[in-house]
């Protein structure tokens, strides 16, 4: 019987397909890492919907020592990365994810186990790996003509995942009576298995295309020289990115982190579901808003306008927490629209923004790179935000708390992204970019 004729291997036949139909690739690739990001969520979110109430240490509350602990894990394994991430060949990745899960989970068994104060130390472990699974799993879909809407996807992600791996923590404690130790390790196990099953999907997708190549630039790993040339570059705009990038990035943490707290305190404490109600809704706005990207081939036009996108995301959180500070909206539509504004504000950076500034000046580097800086920095002032509001005696509601967080993201991040648009349209005529 000739070749022809013969079934290809299953992975053979995935790859066939996908280079068959942009549609087909564009649903295969979102579905994917979607999944795959949500997967890791459920490893490191639930524990925040615990209380542990009655427990200190050194005087901090041990959810807030937890949530620390998690975060200086994150920010180092973000550091690490910007040479990791960066450098790392595309056909190791998937190994990666799977060592990165396999670190994770056994670190909330360690946690489960072992006594407090000493299982602190298991949730700094746990946010080490975490920390790669965004470089890993966006390195698969950077520099493709259709990169905005499977980021899009991912990027959303972060809210549906967020408000699913909490509510599967709440749904544990609540409906199951699980202990807040063995909790998180046993969120983790539902994810288990969706996570293996697509991160073997998500290697079976075909490298960019010449097409792809031409319309985005190509996406290579990259040299310690190369890292070096491109902040010579472009340190003074990234440099005003990376303070309002940080700005978001804590507020959405703080959002993530004591949104519990926050509901509880509003009359919402037994609502199982108002995390992934929220999240939902969330998901489906600013999905709309970065998705309608891909309709903008013009690279340098896509480039402006995200920074507007960015702008429009932060004005909603002003006018959304004025009007609840006034009383003229109820709790779930501040939340809602604020939440909504800060992400329109957040995630174009981690799948638009960087995207299209190195389409845009065709620059020798990857999203990993530039994307690893930012987070660096972002969780660094997580922790030193963290670190203050323990040891500064000041007395707040959580609603007092949230709306601080809202109106100092909001005006400082406009000042700072104006301040950056106007940076790259002179660099873009000085440089004579088309």
């Amino acid at each position: 019987m000739s070749d022809t004729f013969l079934p290809l291997p299953v992975n053979k036949r995935i790859f066939h397909w996908l280079n068959q139909s942009t549609l087909l690739f564009i649903i295969y690739s979102s579905v994917t890492v979607f999944v795959i990001y949500t997967c890791m969520y459920g490893f490191r979110k639930p524990y925040t919907v615990g209380l542990y109430e009655g427990i200190t240490y050194l005087g901090v509350s041990y959810k807030v020592c937890l949530v620390i602990a998690q975060v200086i894990g994150y920010m180092i394994s973000k550091f690490i990365g910007i040479k990791f991430i960066s450098s790392i060949r595309p056909k190791k990745r998937g190994n990666y994810l799977l060592i990165c899960i396999a670190v994770a989970w056994t670190s909330l068994f360690l946690f489960a186990i072992i006594p407090p104060p000493y299982n602190i130390l298991c949730m700094f472990i746990n946010g080490l790996p975490l920390g790669m699974v965004f470089g890993l799993v966006f390195g698969f879909i950077e520099g493709r003509r259709t990169t905005e809407i499977m980021g899009a996807m991912l990027a959303v992600s972060f809210i549906f995942a967020s408000g699913l791996a909490k509510t599967i923590g709440k749904w544990l404690l609540i409906e199951l009576n699980t202990s807040e130790w063995w909790m998180p390790f046993a969120a983790g196990g539902i994810f288990v298995g969706p996570f293996l099953v697509f991160v073997w999907l998500i290697q079976q997708l075909p490298p960019p295309t010449s097409d792809d190549i031409a319309a985005r630039n190509i996406r290579l790993p990259m040299t310690n020289l190369e890292r070096k040339l491109f902040l010579k570059q472009f340190w003074i705009p990234m440099t005003f990115v990376v303070i309002a990038y940080s700005i978001f990035t804590i507020v959405r943490d703080f959002c993530e982190d004591f949104g519990n707290e926050l509901w509880t305190e509003t009359g919402y404490k037994n609502n199982v579901g108002i995390f992934a109600n929220t999240s939902i809704i969330i998901s489906l706005i600013v999905l709309l808003f970065i998705a309608a990207f891909f309709l903008i081939k013009n690279n340098k036009l896509a480039f402006r306008l995200s920074h507007y996108l960015v702008i429009l995301g932060l004005t909603l959180i002003i006018f959304a927490t004025i009007l609840y500070n006034l009383k003229s909206i109820s709790t779930i539509t501040w939340m809602l629209t604020a939440t909504s504004g800060l992400y329109l504000a957040y995630l174009p950076f981690n799948c638009l923004y960087f995207e299209r500034m190195l389409s845009t000046y065709k620059m020798t580097a990857n999203i990993g790179f530039l994307m690893y800086i930012a987070d660096a920095f972002g969780y660094l002032g997580t922790v030193i935000v963290l670190l203050i509001k323990e040891f500064v005696s000041i007395k707040y509601s959580w609603v007092d708390f949230f709306s601080m967080l809202f109106y100092t993201a909001g005006f400082i991040g406009i000042v700072l992204m104006v301040i950056t648009t106007i940076i790259h349209s002179n660099f873009i005529k000085k440089l004579n970019v088309t």
